[in-house]
């Protein structure tokens, strides 16, 4: 440990790995909590299943316009342990303030658009007239949360980028607390139903953010934030864009080929729906653990790729691909070993059938999502963020929607619509590998002549 941060250049890294991603492991199982807290314990509970779906058919909308931004943070932490690895301390300086100052200009621009946006986008769903207007408030109130939202989110890449992955946790741990606690005073005490939930939401993001920008105010070393240095350093912000970007698409990528999976699961009829969406929500906990890992592979990568210790990379990813293999293996293993009992609390019967049907599927070769993004987080430590991108456009979505319009089309069968997921993996892995394996060559022979 140096100063209080995890040691992501030399040392055990089978060690610091672990120390490093345990915490991201809970703040994203703690955030998915809150969130189903939210949702199926208050307003489900307390208001209705009106009331819950009409935040439900908000998600896409807010996946579409908060990921993309979201992505970011991905470049300002490639960009940050990079800076720092290479000991300059004028560039992490500028990276920091530039992190900051465009998480709240990013943050206005993104609140406008979801305010003059978000109707039509409701709109264009076909969302049910008996929810659109609950739809329509939930989102007019937590677009305003979204300045909070990136604040914290790209404070957290900072401090992820330096080793720091605890204060990340204890902040969100906080917040998330707050944000049950604010939404069932709003929703059972003040009758506020879906608004309700929406002001917990926005006032827990305003506090998380607050505990993130105070924690690097009070920050001694490299990473210190100054408020009246607070400027957008143009050179820096546009390494932060050229990384960053491609990381958000690659999670619109993922919308595409999901939604695509989605409309054809609709044919099956409701019960097929619920079921699958059960196993989903399911799956969500198994792939928060494994994604850590990729976090880990993007911060200590940038960080020896920043300090030119080339021969610690290979390191990293083989540490980072057991982690994310036993992780998503075991979790794998233990849902489904009480999957059936689990299913049936929230579930109709009826629906438990398809649930177990896609969580065979699925998470039996799980591994091979949590050595895809781990490959992929790799590059995106290495600056090489467009690569990643582009294979997951043509190895997950080109190759998903191929499957649905000839291999399920010709079989219209559910367990092969589910079989496109572990096959996409595979592909994809090897693709990174391949690409891995040029970026590493071309590294080596660039630091040699140099």
């Amino acid at each position: 440990m140096k100063n209080g941060n995890v040691d992501m250049t030399s040392g055990s890294f089978a060690k610091n790995i672990v120390q490093f991603t345990i915490p991201l492991i809970l703040t994203a199982m703690l955030q998915i909590l809150f969130i189903a807290c939210d949702d199926m314990l208050i307003l489900g509970a307390f208001v209705g299943s009106k009331a819950l779906a009409a935040v439900g058919a908000t998600n896409y909308i807010v996946n579409l316009f908060v990921n993309t931004f979201l992505g970011l943070s991905v470049g300002i932490n490639v960009v940050v342990a990079q800076s720092i690895g290479a000991e300059d301390r004028d560039k992490t300086q500028k990276a920091v303030h530039t992190a900051i100052a465009s998480s709240i200009i990013f943050g206005i621009l993104l609140a406008t658009l979801g305010k003059f946006f978000s109707g039509t986008c409701l709109e264009l769903m076909n969302t049910p007239a008996d929810i659109i207007d609950q739809s329509a408030l939930y989102l007019s109130i937590y677009f305003l949360s979204t300045p909070a939202t990136l604040i914290f989110s790209f404070g957290s890449a900072i401090l992820r980028a330096q080793g720091d992955s605890h204060h990340p946790f204890v902040y969100m741990t906080i917040a998330g607390i707050a944000d049950v606690i604010l939404c069932a005073f709003f929703v059972i005490i003040c009758h506020l139903d879906v608004a309700g939930v929406a002001l917990g939401t926005l006032m827990s993001q305003y506090l998380s953010s607050i505990l993130v920008i105070k924690h690097l105010m009070r920050e001694k070393g490299i990473c210190n934030l100054s408020l009246h240095k607070l400027k957008v350093y143009g050179d820096v912000l546009k390494e932060i864009l050229r990384i960053g970007i491609p990381s958000g698409l690659s999670s619109i990528i993922f919308s595409i080929s999901n939604m695509q999976i989605q409309s054809s699961i609709n044919l099956f009829g409701s019960a097929a729906v619920a079921g699958c969406s059960a196993s989903s929500t399911i799956e969500g906990f198994v792939y928060a653990a494994t994604n850590s890992v990729m976090q880990a592979a993007i911060s200590f990568t940038g960080q020896n790729a920043g300090a030119k210790k080339y021969d610690n990379i290979p390191k990293v990813l083989v540490w980072c691909l057991i982690y994310s293999s036993v992780i998503g293996t075991v979790l794998g293993g233990l849902v489904l070993l009480i999957d059936e009992p689990l299913l049936s609390l929230f579930i109709e019967p009826s629906d438990v059938e398809f649930a177990i049907l896609r969580n065979r599927i699925i998470l039996i070769p799980f591994m091979f999502c949590g050595t895809m993004d781990t490959f992929a987080g790799t590059l995106r430590g290495l600056g090489k963020a467009a690569l990643p991108t582009a294979v997951y456009l043509i190895g997950v979505c080109g190759f998903r929607i191929l499957w649905v319009h000839t291999v399920f089309k010709a079989t219209m069968s559910l367990k092969v619509l589910f079989m496109s997921y572990p096959i996409s993996w595979v592909i994809t892995t090897a693709a990174h590998f391949v690409c891995y394996l040029v970026v590493m060559k071309r590294i080596r022979q660039s630091s040699e002549t140099y």
